[in-house]
């Protein structure tokens, strides 16, 4: 299960998604999911699948590397599914004893279990495609503006990018305590689902100390450095737009254009 979460992991590839300015990446992602939650009909969901197909397909990286991914989400997929699935109200669609399923609860859920399955995916592809260098730049540079009202922008890029940078070092970490611990005989696999949460707690310890460490042994590094935040920093790379960029614009507006189309044509 550790090994099958890939966020925050880059896969390293030739693409035209590759080679996109991060502040488009980060944009699409947005209107991605701006769109999942607009959309309130089977065509709409129809459209959005096949624009993230077209997506993955330029992107260059395996389908089965991002599905990879919903294998740590897929409890948290199932849970909500069945609480829409039972708890909906609305006409009676199947009746077993004491236990109805309702028409509008079966399409909520689907809705439900498609929104999660396109979210997890479509942001998988922005962490793929697109190293924590560049998105801490991208994000730095789209939200430059709220400088204006003193937001550190470039404190919470340089954050957000350190923590997507940590995830794979943690899971790699995590990994390797837990083949320690089963080495010396413990059991993380048999037993209820209570008894297994107890079976991690051995392993958490050890875990937080590893990440206190390197978080201790990362500032020290940093303040050696002389790192001061992002006041007066120069890029070694600065960020700018390519005819690429806008081609991908427009792509990206004409569609949430379809979503917000459908959705006021199909009521």
């Amino acid at each position: 299960m550790i090994r099958d979460i890939t966020l925050g992991q880059y896969y390293r590839a030739e693409s035209v998604i590759h080679s996109l300015d991060p502040r488009v990446k980060l944009s699409g992602t947005m209107i991605f999911l701006i769109s999942l939650f607009i959309n309130d009909n089977f065509i709409g969901y129809g459209v959005a699948l096949a624009f993230l197909a077209f997506v993955i397909a330029m992107s260059k990286v395996p389908f089965k590397f991002m599905v990879k991914g919903m294998k740590a989400i897929l409890f948290l997929l199932l849970f909500s599914a069945v609480l829409n699935l039972f708890l909906t109200p609305g006409e009676a669609w199947i009746s077993i004893w004491k236990i109805t399923i309702t028409k509008e609860g079966a399409k909520t859920a689907a809705f439900m279990a498609i929104r999660l399955t396109f979210l997890v995916i479509g942001s998988s592809i922005m962490t793929l495609t697109t190293t924590p260098n560049n998105l801490t730049d991208g994000m730095e540079k789209g939200l430059g503006f709220l400088k204006v009202i003193h937001v550190p922008v470039h404190e919470i890029s340089m954050m957000m990018s350190i923590a997507l940078r940590f995830i794979p070092i943690l899971l790699e970490e995590t990994d390797k305590i837990m083949k320690a611990q089963m080495a010396r005989g413990a059991d993380f696999e048999s037993g209820n689902l209570i008894k297994k949460v107890k079976s991690l707690v051995p392993l958490l310890i050890p875990l937080f100390i590893s990440a206190f460490r390197r978080a201790n042994d990362l500032a020290t590094a940093m303040e050696a450095r002389g790192y001061r935040g992002g006041d007066h920093r120069t890029k070694m790379k600065p960020l700018k737009y390519k005819k690429l960029d806008a081609m991908a614009y427009l792509v990206l507006f004409a569609y949430l254009g379809v979503i917000i189309g459908l959705k006021v044509v199909i009521k």
